[in-house]
Order: C-alpha cells, then sequence, then structure tokens
C-alpha cells in the first residue's frame, strides 16, 4: 500500500501500458459519515433564521468559538479516515515546498485568481439577480430606475453575513484568527480528502472530483441561503480546479482565507457606516 497520495492532476502517468488508477484514502464509510455531518450541520442552520441583526445580541465570540470546533472537528475525522488507510495527513496538501520563492508563487497566484473568481462570481450574481427579478415580477421597477427592497433571499445572505462580521477590536482580531483556521480545514477536508475520495470512486475522473466536492462544498453553507450555497458551489469548483493546476492546497488556502477576511471586513466597515 502506498504511503502517500499524491494530488490528482488532469491525467495519470501510464503504467504497464495502463493508465495508474488513483486509490481512497479512507473507507467508504468514512466519507458517507463525513458527508452526513456536513449536511446535518448545515440543515441545522438553515433552519435557524437570523431575523433582524441587533449587534448588542449577537455573541460573535461565542459563535467563532463553535466555528472553530466544528472545523477541528472535521479534519480530526478526516486524519482518522486517513489512519485507517496508514496515510498521512500531510499528503493531502500535495507538493508543497517551503521556501521563500515557491511560497511567494503560490501567494501571487491566490491573488490572481481571487481577483478573477470574483470577476466571474460577480458575473454569475447578476445573472442570478435578473432572473429572479424576472420569476418575481420586479424587473420593471428595475428598468425604471426605482429602488425597491431586495429580495427575502437577498435579505437571507445579507442577514447571516451580519451576524458573523466583527464589531470591535477583539473580535476583528479573533475573525482573523478564524479565517486562517477555515481557510486550511475546508481546503484540506474538500479539496484535499473529498475531491480525492470522489476522484477515486469515479475511477480517475478528476472532473466527478471536482463537481461532488464543489456541490458539497456549497451545500454546507445552508444557513446562508440558496442563493448562495449556489455561489458558493460554482466558487468550491474554481478552488477545486486550483488544486489541480497547483497540485497542492497552499495557494487555494490562502485565497480562501484571505477571501474570508475580507469579506468579513468589508461587510463590518460597511454596517459601521449604516450601508448595510
Amino acid at each position: 500500500m502506498n504511503e502517500t497520495v499524491p494530488m490528482q492532476g488532469p491525467s495519470n502517468e501510464p503504467q504497464d501500458g495502463a493508465a495508474q488508477m488513483p486509490s481512497a484514502v479512507a473507507p467508504v464509510w468514512h466519507t458517507v459519515a463525513l458527508i452526513a455531518f456536513i449536511l446535518a450541520v448545515s440543515i441545522a442552520g438553515a433552519y435557524r433564521s437570523p431575523g433582524a441583526v441587533n449587534p448588542a445580541r449577537v455573541h460573535r465570540l461565542q459563535t467563532y468559538g463553535v466555528t472553530a470546533v466544528l472545523e477541528a472537528v472535521l479534519v480530526g475525522w478526516v486524519a482518522l479516515g486517513l489512519r485507517l488507510r496508514r496515510i498521512p495527513v500531510r499528503s493531502l496538501f500535495g507538493a508543497v515546498p517551503g521556501n521563500p520563492r515557491s511560497i511567494a508563487l503560490d501567494a501571487g497566484i491566490a491573488i490572481v485568481f481571487w481577483v478573477g473568481s470574483m470577476s466571474a462570481l460577480g458575473t454569475v450574481a447578476l445573472f442570478w439577480m435578473s432572473v429572479e427579478a424576472l420569476l418575481t415580477h420586479r424587473l420593471p421597477q428595475i428598468q425604471a430606475g426605482r429602488m425597491i427592497p431586495p429580495s427575502p433571499g437577498q435579505q437571507h445572505a445579507v442577514q447571516a453575513v451580519l451576524r458573523l462580521a466583527p464589531s470591535n477590536g477583539t473580535e476583528i482580531a479573533c475573525w482573523i484568527l478564524l479565517c486562517l483556521v477555515v481557510g486550511i480545514a475546508e481546503e484540506l477536508v474538500f479539496r484535499g480528502y473529498l475531491q480525492r475520495q470522489f476522484t477515486a470512486w469515479a475511477r480517475g475522473a478528476a472532473a466527478a472530483g471536482v463537481v461532488f466536492s464543489a456541490i458539497t462544498f456549497g451545500a454546507a453553507h445552508g444557513w446562508e441561503g440558496v442563493r448562495s450555497m449556489f455561489m458558493l458551489t460554482i466558487f468550491g469548483v474554481f478552488f477545486s480546479l486550483l488544486a489541480l493546476f497547483r497540485r497542492s492546497l497552499r495557494a487555494g488556502i490562502f485565497a480562501h482565507g484571505w477571501h474570508d477576511m475580507f469579506m468579513g471586513l468589508m461587510v463590518s466597515f460597511l454596517h459601521a457606516r449604516h450601508v448595510l
């Protein structure tokens, strides 16, 4: 049994005239249990209505702590699954040389990736809003240039983000730390573990690993509403493609952590100035 599992790229090197099939990094029951837990947490969050945000009544530090614990549980479960196959957890990160040049390269790629993916997601968001306007018969008001209240789906997404956005120095520091933890944990779980599992189950089809890990990633964010789940599924596809391109998770970790950090701080800034 191989001790390490290389990051699966678009193709595999031939061996003895046939393509080398990637092997699963954990038992099937282990992955099923992981996905069931992720969906259960997501469904529980979706049933908790955000309601009107009152900063004085939102216990953000408690929420940050619970989130960090859940991320640790996911990573611990993944580590257990790999241990059953005698595969080191570090193998999920792929090729991550520690020299400054390599780190700087991944950081630069992460920035370019983030800017490009935000542009693409912005286009998708505009398309979603246009379709939503047509379905709810709100298009004439938009064309007339009149201000209209956001749809229930948009309100849900905004309220969900506002409940997490930091509002003071202590919360900002804890938010930044949480984003670093989430960036590492979620890339390890969704792109490192699940993407490889789905690819192995699909007999080496990288597209299956990309699509199904992205769907699971989007489904994990039920508390943000259907619109955000759809957008995050697409975002998950981008992150999976980045992992395949770099054959490692480091650039994705940089981009993931930065994205969460930036969005939270931006929402906090806008909310403090009564824009949101």
